[in-house]
């Protein structure tokens, strides 16, 4: 993919979470790592056989988080160490920094002279948002920890100089914990990969493909499909896998971590793709929209300025099985009548391709050097 050529010009410096896996923050991380190849990329941990070459093939600066023994599989048990650990990583000797950031990346400090873009996918929501969903019995507990942890993202805030958000959903989020303003820009779906499958006609499951952590509501859809006894294939892992695994009925097939070709395969073949949770933006729904199949989406959050009801998908109103379910035999009926447009289901997606985030993240990169 084409970028244009004043980012080569800049000194860039690129600021990540962590890297241990390959999903819609890391899709983002890795188009910025092709339009700034020679950038020093931070983060609090780094697992490189699990990101792409654009993203493993550069200087990746760590935490002391890193030297933990079995950190990759235990580093969400360290959220109160975090601010400590980004707050002990080296000043980066750079014109810009760009972090990419859901929990303290955009909290990295910098030198006077540097610029700080902040591609935010939400402030941190183990702080601001979903607590119990994160926590479950554990969150009154953990009161006094997670209020200094807000305290503390709130006011790191001020290294930033220039938010960008992922949506709307997430600008006004910006805007309530931190009181600042924010540019959107949407996140990039790559519809060249992603494309309309060879056969038209869909086969007999539905699609799941998620990380299994509570806010992600996977634990819903299995329990409505379960209930419902309709075909559903989930892929996805993390640490709700024994939970789900244990509650699945035999019509739900847990498939685990899967390739990109994979993946690519299931949302061609499958009949719907399930995105049950609030989402801050949601790139799956769009990938599985480029490959022409319709979706399934909570009506909150950032399906909404994605999913158009009854052209692209169906919203189910309540986080309940029988909402879902509901939402599911309206998309099955519509599929039944022959409403869905394979064709027009994907010029939806397309309009959230990479070459529109290319130009649009570039305005606000440049409103930010320009100044």
């Amino acid at each position: 993919m084409d970028v244009p050529e004043q980012w080569r010009e800049l000194r860039v410096t690129l600021c990540h979470d962590w890297l241990t896996g390959m999903r819609g923050g890391e899709r983002v991380l890795e188009l910025l790592c092709r339009g700034f190849p020679e950038a020093e990329l931070f983060t609090l941990i780094a697992q490189p056989d699990v990101v792409s070459e654009p993203i493993r093939n550069r200087v990746i600066r760590t935490s002391w988080l890193q030297k933990v023994p079995g950190i990759q599989k235990r580093y969400r048990n360290f959220l109160p160490f975090f601010p400590h650990a980004v707050n002990h990583l080296p000043r980066p000797d750079a014109e810009v920094l760009i972090s990419t950031s859901h929990c303290v990346a955009k909290s990295l400090q910098t030198n006077p002279d540097t610029k700080h873009l902040c591609y935010c996918f939400t402030p941190m929501r183990y702080a601001w948002l979903f607590q119990r969903e994160y926590f479950g019995w554990r969150a009154p507990l953990l009161k006094p920890v997670l209020g200094s942890l807000r305290k503390w993202d709130a006011r790191t805030a001020s290294r930033v100089d220039k938010f960008v958000a992922i949506s709307h959903h997430v600008r006004k989020r910006i805007e309530r914990f931190y009181d600042r303003q924010a540019d959107v820009v949407y996140p990039p779906v790559d519809a060249d990969y992603f494309h309309l499958g060879e056969a038209d006609a869909a086969e007999d499951f539905d699609l799941i493909v998620s990380a299994l952590v509570p806010y992600k509501r996977v634990d819903l859809a299995v329990a409505a499909y379960t209930a419902s006894g309709r075909k559903l294939k989930v892929v996805g892992v993390g640490g709700d896998w024994d939970k789900l695994r244990a509650v699945a009925g035999p019509n739900v097939e847990l498939l685990g971590r899967r390739s990109d070709e994979e993946i690519r395969s299931l949302y061609q073949r499958c009949r719907l793709l399930v995105f049950p949770g609030e989402e801050d933006f949601g790139i799956v729904p769009l990938e599985a929209m480029a490959c022409g199949r319709p979706v399934v989406a909570f009506g909150r959050g950032g399906a909404l300025e994605t999913v158009v009801g009854g052209e692209t998908g169906v919203f189910f109103d309540e986080l309940t099985v029988g909402s879902l379910n509901q939402g599911v035999e309206r998309a099955g009926e519509m599929a039944a009548s022959g409403a869905w447009s394979r064709e027009g289901i994907r010029a939806r997606a397309e309009a959230f391709g990479q070459p529109v985030f290319i130009r649009e993240f570039a305005k606000s990169l440049n409103d930010l050097t320009s100044h």
